[in-house]
């Protein structure tokens, strides 16, 4: 029996560790912030749009939010891990959202906690003047919430 235990330990240290990936900025005008949210809303123009302006983790991240593995996986393996915390942390994962904090992701952080219905992060993005940012946190929020609403019914099991 010790035996097995040992074999499990020696392939998990042959195993290649991955390399760290660097972070992509992520500085984003007015209106690209605004075509994101109506590209998550559904937009499919708008969709085009920004993956015609070089803005192809933007459009991953519309996926990602629909919970396409996948783009996940893109996100993750081009730099635009950031992203994808915001995703999670929207999903309600405090590892995610300590990991935003703790890399001072705060516009990040709180367009996540806003989508999770978080009040204070919905009042820090109002105090802040972040309204294009609201208005991206509600076009995840009603995406997040429509998904949650059809994983809870048992009408529509395995759709997504």
């Amino acid at each position: 029996m010790a035996g097995l235990f040992n074999r499990n330990k020696k392939q998990k240290q042959s195993e290649p560790k991955k390399a760290k990936v660097k972070l992509m900025p992520i500085n984003y005008s007015n209106m690209v912030i605004l075509a994101w949210a109506k590209a998550i809303e559904g937009d499919l123009g708008l969709q085009k749009w920004l993956k015609e302006n070089d803005y192809e983790e933007l459009v991953h991240s519309v996926y990602a939010i629909r919970l396409k593995e996948d783009s996940r996986d893109w996100l993750m393996e081009n730099g635009y891990a950031h992203l994808m915390a915001m995703i999670n942390a929207c999903e309600g994962n405090p590892n995610a959202q300590n990991w935003l904090l703790g890399h001072k992701f705060h516009n990040l952080y709180h367009v996540a906690r806003a989508v999770d219905h978080e009040h204070t992060s919905w009042k820090w993005l109002a105090k802040n003047k972040r309204t294009q940012l609201a208005i991206l946190a509600k076009s995840i929020q009603k995406v997040k919430d429509d998904i949650e609403e059809r994983h809870n019914d048992i009408h529509s099991i395995n759709k997504d």
